[in-house]
């Protein structure tokens, strides 16, 4: 096992795959769970809305309620709860953390080529728009 110093200069992408991997096998394992690939990648995007929609309420969405302060520390949990189900989808479809990380990269770059009309993909150039 590793030092937690250890741990904290390894890549954290590779840290946070490795630790939700261990965390998915043991409720798996601990819960006798086996679902198919399409399944556990379904469970997790349903799960991840669900948690998305927890965000959402910690963030005060309801605009014709009377404001009240945000709990950032509660809000931060729920973003967390977040990228729990987004990294088991992740793994659970198969997905290494360099292949998210080049993959994100690719899409990145993309998204800028469609803001400046660069892409084959049309009706996002921001020099096309109507005001």
């Amino acid at each position: 096992m590793k030092t937690e110093e250890e741990v904290k200069t390894e890549d954290k992408l590779d840290v946070l795959f490795r630790m939700q991997k261990g965390l998915d096998a043991y409720i798996r394992e601990q819960r006798n769970l086996n679902y198919t690939q399409g399944e556990w990648v379904c469970k997790k995007a349903l799960a991840l809305m669900v948690e998305l929609g927890e965000v959402v309420e910690e963030a005060k969405y309801k605009w014709w309620k009377n404001a009240t302060e945000i709990d950032e520390a509660k809000l931060k949990e729920e973003i967390v709860d977040v990228l729990h189900f987004f990294l088991g989808m992740c793994i659970d479809s198969g997905m290494t953390s360099d292949e998210l990380f080049e993959i994100y990269l690719k899409k990145n770059k993309e998204n800028y080529d469609r803001q400046n009309g660069l892409s084959a993909k049309t009706g996002y150039s921001l020099k096309d728009k109507k005001n």
